[in-house]
C-alpha cells in the first residue's frame, strides 16, 4: 500500500514500479486537473448534482497496438456491445499513428503495450465532468499538486 499523488502514481506507472489498468490511468489523468484535495472535493460536490452516464470502452485492435474507444470518439460504435453477447471485435490493419492522424474527434486511450498508455480527449465532457489531462507515458506534461 502506498499513498501517492496522481502525478506520482503516473510516474511510478511509467517507470514500471506499479501497474494499473487503463480505466485507472484515465482517472489519474482526470485527477491531475486539481491542485488540492479541497479543490477536488468542491468540484465533486458541485458536479454530483448533474447526473452521470454509463459507458464502456470498445476495443479497436490496430496493427501495432490497441485503442480503447470511449463515447464521443468518432470511431465509437452507435450501438456498443455492453454485454459481450455479440462478441463484436473491431480491428484494422492500420497503425495506431495512422488512426490518430486520420481522426479529429477523440475520446480514447491508446495502448502501445502494458506500460505505454496515452489519453487523447478533445470532446466536451457531459454532466459537467472534467476531461482528463492528455498524458502520454512517453512524456511528463501535467501539473497537478494533489
Amino acid at each position: 500500500l502506498q499513498w501517492s499523488s496522481p502525478p506520482e502514481a503516473i510516474e511510478c506507472f511509467k517507470s514500471q514500479e506499479i501497474w494499473f489498468p487503463p480505466p485507472q490511468f484515465y482517472e489519474f489523468c482526470r485527477l491531475c486537473n486539481f491542485s488540492s484535495l479541497s479543490e477536488l472535493h468542491k468540484f465533486s460536490c458541485e458536479r454530483a448534482l448533474e447526473g452521470c452516464e454509463r459507458w464502456m470502452p470498445v476495443m479497436l485492435s490496430a496493427s501495432n497496438g490497441t485503442i480503447q474507444l470511449l463515447p464521443g470518439d468518432e470511431l465509437y460504435p452507435e450501438d456498443p456491445d455492453y454485454t459481450g453477447e455479440k462478441k463484436t471485435i473491431m480491428s484494422t490493419d492500420k497503425k495506431v499513428e495512422d488512426l490518430m492522424k486520420e481522426g479529429s474527434i477523440f475520446h480514447r486511450i491508446v495502448i502501445k503495450n502494458i506500460n505505454n498508455l496515452a489519453v487523447y480527449v478533445n470532446i466536451q465532457a457531459k454532466y459537467k465532468h472534467i476531461n482528463p489531462l492528455m498524458i502520454n507515458c512517453d512524456s511528463s506534461d501535467y501539473n497537478s499538486k494533489l
